[in-house]
């Protein structure tokens, strides 16, 4: 019999198991994959994933196995800079081969079970409330494991989720595709750059002297875009940086196949029931355009996990704890999901084009826009009237140029 038994051991599951293991709580981890694994990914930890793992001692297990650290971010020629959040100087964005693996053996060392390839098909239930796990191993054997609570860290489409019926709510449709490849020979820097056309251009560099090289465009071109992939690839990086273009044909060494994907949509999903949760993308999914999804699921596996040991200490009952944590993470979360579903849809609102040219031309700007990248001011706040105010006027921005979202109804249009 476990406390806990978390669905999912990546980068939601793992560090939940981890942390609930090492308040002495028993947990075990099952996962239908083995593991180290790779999966689709922007691979990227923003500055407020990168301070958890820092006070859970994992930081500089993360930068022993290479990683390159990501000190400037260019968004433009004006946006190019970075910001220190919460004592962080760096980021990383390393291959979840090496990401996911690590976390798993955190959770290992600090007392939690984990059981690879084994695939959850159903769930136990007892008193109206879930009690467990029924599923199979790889090579069929069918097994039972009985808990006190049962979280869902299992990703999109969620089997947890799935048999819990858990609803989806503020659904927004994706608006875009993506196709990314990992490549030897290059020397870039952090590159996020929008072009004309309503596509998207970004690098950065990952495990084993490599880049992570991708391209986004509207949901509307997919099928042009797969029928000459590495072409159309090209296409895109010629038409936004013809310079990195150029390079990457005479430089860059193609390391792997494409992946290629029409993003699934934005949602919120409920997450929190009698006797089970859900946790990382099986709750809470938005688009990869601004890559919070790692860090959201560091930062709300902690939150989680403090919710469980207040429910399983007594402390409070654990269902209206779970409760709090779903309604905690919905809350703090809002104000970035509504900004990366207006900003994926890769036509940028006047708003924003007026904020974006006025930070680029003053260090406080520089300072806050970074800040809003790496998660230490929210879109609200950034957006705000008697904020924009004060950019415009340290960039000398002329009156007839400054906008204000009463101005603009183009902005979180398509979440509101």
């Amino acid at each position: 019999m476990y406390d806990v038994i978390v669905v999912g051991a990546r980068c939601a599951g793992s560090p939940l198991a981890m942390l609930l293991a090492r308040r002495g709580y028993r947990v075990l981890v099952v996962d239908r994959k083995a593991f180290p694994s790779d999966t689709i990914s922007t691979h990227y930890i923003v500055q407020a994933g990168l301070a958890r793992m820092r006070d859970w001692g994992l930081l500089d297990k993360l930068v022993s196995t290479g990683v390159p650290a990501v000190r400037r971010q260019n968004f433009s020629s004006a946006l190019r800079g970075f910001a220190e959040i919460d004592g962080i100087t760096e980021t990383f964005a390393p291959r979840r081969t090496v990401l996911d693996a690590l976390l798993i053996d955190a959770a290992r060392a600090a007392g939690a079970e984990v059981i690879e390839r084994f695939a959850v098909s159903d769930l136990i239930r007892q008193d109206g409330r879930v009690a467990g796990v029924r599923g199979k191993f790889v090579d069929g054997a069918e097994q039972e494991f009985r808990a006190s609570f049962v979280v869902g860290a299992d990703g999109r489409n969620s089997t947890v989720g799935n048999l819990v019926d858990a609803e989806y709510h503020r659904v927004v449709s994706a608006s875009g595709f993506f196709a990314y490849n990992y490549y030897d020979g290059l020397d870039w820097e952090f590159q996020h750059r929008t072009g004309n056309d309503q596509q998207w251009f970004g690098a950065w560099p990952t495990n084993d002297n490599q880049h992570l090289v991708t391209v986004m465009r509207r949901i509307d071109r997919f099928t042009e875009f797969r029928a000459d992939v590495e072409g159309n690839f090209h296409q895109v990086i010629d038409q936004i940086l013809p310079a990195y273009g150029e390079q990457l044909r005479d430089a860059g060494r193609r390391a792997e196949r494409f992946r290629v994907m029409r993003y699934p949509d934005n949602y919120y999903r409920r997450s929190a029931g009698p006797g089970w949760a859900l946790v990382g993308d099986a709750g809470y999914h938005k688009d990869p355009f601004t890559g919070w999804g790692i860090s959201d699921a560091l930062v709300y596996a902690e939150l989680l996990a403090d919710k469980l040991h207040a429910g399983l200490s007594g402390e409070q009952p654990i269902d209206e704890a779970v409760r709090e944590y779903e309604r905690h993470r919905d809350e703090r979360t809002a104000s970035t999901f509504d900004f990366t579903c207006t900003i994926s849809e890769l036509n940028v609102p006047r708003l924003y084009r007026a904020a974006y040219r006025a930070a680029g031309g003053s260090e406080l700007g520089l300072t806050q826009f970074f800040n809003l990248v790496g998660g230490g001011l929210d879109a609200d706040r950034f957006f705000a009237r008697d904020n924009l105010q004060a950019l415009y006027h340290a960039a000398g921005t002329p009156a007839g140029e400054r906008l204000f979202p009463a101005d603009d109804t183009m902005a979180y249009s398509r979440c509101l």
